[in-house]
This record gives structure tokens, sequence and C-alpha cells, in this order.
């Protein structure tokens, strides 16, 4: 990641943040039309599970200036979602899901720059997850 990808992401979150709750809203409304079986891997309410996500999303972006402190915590994210029932395969899920979300949310905003900045954070990220979730162990 650029600074400058840093940047786009950090200020396109921030026109998103004041409507976190209807973003989260488009975020799993659009997760579960695109996989349907993801459905029961959330047990709790849906809209507290959206506070969260966006709570996390917020942390991460924020996050992105100092990457050494940042991948410990995305590491144990990673490891936590395998316990959920999170596979490798849905990750490309949830992307689709949060650049969708973000189109929608950012509208004229979301540029092709916001949308490749975007994607390579969270490729990274997700990246960074699933390699301490999938890693064998010794």
């Amino acid at each position: 990641m650029t600074e400058k990808q840093i940047a786009l992401v950090q200020d396109s979150f921030a026109k998103v943040a004041p409507i976190s709750a209807v973003a989260a809203d488009i975020f799993y409304n659009r997760l579960f039309e695109i996989d349907p079986t993801l459905k029961p891997l959330f047990k709790t309410d849906i809209k507290e599970q959206g506070k969260k996500l966006m709570s996390m999303i917020g942390i991460a972006v924020k996050g992105l200036n100092n990457l050494d402190a940042l991948i410990p915590a995305v590491q144990d994210l990673g490891k936590r979602h395998v316990g959920y029932g999170v596979t490798s395969d849905h990750y490309d899920t949830v992307a689709d899901a949060l650049l969708y979300t973000l189109e929608k949310g950012l509208g004229e905003n979301w540029t092709p720059d916001v949308k490749d900045a975007w994607l390579e954070t969270y490729t990274v990220l997700s990246n960074t997850m699933k390699e301490a979730a999938y890693a064998k162990a010794g």
C-alpha cells in the first residue's frame, strides 16, 4: 500500500462513517444476497454485528499508518474467525460485499483510484487474516 492509497482509504471511510448503520445494512444485505449460506454464521443481532463491523473497519483504517502495530490485531481477528466457521473462500465474498457497500455509500466519490486503494487494503488485511487463521502449526 502506498501513502496515497492509505490516504484515499482513510478519507473515503471518513465519508462513510457518518452513515455507518446504513452502510452495515447494505453490507449484510449484499453479503447474504451473494451467499445466503453465510447467514447462519451470524449468531448475534445483525444490527449489533453491523456496529462491530463498522467499528473494526474504522480501527483498521486508522491503523493503516502503522501496519506493524495493526498486523498482530488483524492476525488475531483471522484466528478468531476460524472459530466462527469462516473459510478462506468467504473472504472473496466479503470483498465483493464491502466494495459494493463502499460504492453505494460513496456515490460519486467512488473513483477508480479509491476502488483500487480499497482493494489493495482489503487484500493486504485479508491475506494477513487468512495466513494467521490457516497457518500450519509446527
